[in-house]
């Protein structure tokens, strides 16, 4: 009995289980012992994501893919305050990258990407001509340092360019931060409903993640950049940024509504979490592991 109630405490059903978060954090839940119940309607993912966890962890998952539960954080808190036996648990985070070291599972988007690095990654195989970036007039406090100095090539223009900045974090730091949060739930009988920030404490800038993916590829510079304006005579602020062997930038006006700055304070995880990986992935390995991934597997899970 005993030991059937503890197997119980240690199961855990995963919402979104298929999708690139989700695979990478159910793949550390099996390694931790924990029964793993999968949901998701694949609508941003595909089953031989979990297929590849499977191979990869080895224990059989129990898996339903019919269904998909999100919970908003308003909901959750209010699911508490109905009912205070309810512990819950919300972590935040900005933006996932890297995949697992063994280059078997990883972000696959379907459609253009939304996010920076599957972007990056699908300019680098070829699959995509060239990287939009989106504003370069951002009031960045690094600034002058980006815009002069690229993987070392001085850039030949003589505005400065600014670019957004943000708090990209390794998707196995990510999923060892759920862990981290699910021992402190089982152990925890008042925990009530908390909310802490996953993410490494401080920003990146876009190019400064294109150089970095740059290296990791082997897409070094090898000659000076040249930043050519558009023909695009109905957008004349477009720019081009060239360079042999290198993943090309197209520069576009800044959309509305895009932040300059986004990156989280992980004091109170750090604190209360006891989350030992923090930061334990720089840039380096991100761009590393997501490069693994995208040469290995340049169309994702699907064969062509």
């Amino acid at each position: 009995m005993e030991q059937s109630q503890q197997q119980q405490q240690r199961s855990v059903l995963v919402t979104g289980g298929a999708g690139f978060i989700g695979t990478h954090t159910v793949l550390q839940l099996l390694k931790e012992g924990f029964l793993v119940t999968i949901i998701d309607n694949l609508d941003n993912s595909v089953p031989e994501a979990v297929d590849r966890v499977r191979l990869l962890a080895g224990p059989k998952l129990s898996l339903n893919l019919r269904f998909f539960i999100l919970y908003l954080e308003e909901i959750a808190r209010d699911i508490q305050k109905a009912d205070p036996e309810w512990r819950i648990i919300l972590l935040r985070y900005f933006n996932p990258v890297g995949a697992h070291e063994s280059g078997q599972i990883g972000e696959d988007p379907i459609g253009i990407p939304n996010n920076l690095m599957p972007y990056i990654q699908q300019v680098a195989v070829g699959r995509l001509p060239e990287l939009n970036v989106y504003g370069y007039d951002y009031p960045t406090k690094d600034g002058s340092a980006v815009s002069a100095f690229v993987c070392g090539i001085i850039l030949p223009y003589i505005f400065q360019l600014m670019f957004t900045i943000r708090d990209y974090i390794h998707v196995m730091d990510l999923a060892d931060g759920h862990i981290a949060a699910l021992q402190k739930l089982f152990a925890t009988e008042d925990i009530g409903c908390v909310a802490y920030n996953l993410g490494t404490g401080y920003g990146t800038s876009v190019l400064e993640m294109v150089a970095a993916f740059e290296k990791a590829s082997g897409k070094v510079c090898s000659g000076i950049f040249s930043c050519e304006q558009s023909n695009n005579t109905a957008d004349p602020s477009v720019y081009y940024l060239h360079n042999l062997q290198k993943i090309p930038v197209k520069l576009c006006p800044r959309r509305s509504g895009d932040a300059t700055a986004v990156f989280a304070s992980t004091e109170r995880a750090k604190k209360e979490l006891g989350w030992r990986y923090v930061a334990k992935y720089g840039v380096e390995e991100m761009c590393r592991d997501q490069w693994k991934w995208a040469s290995t597997n340049p169309y994702g899970y699907r064969p062509s």
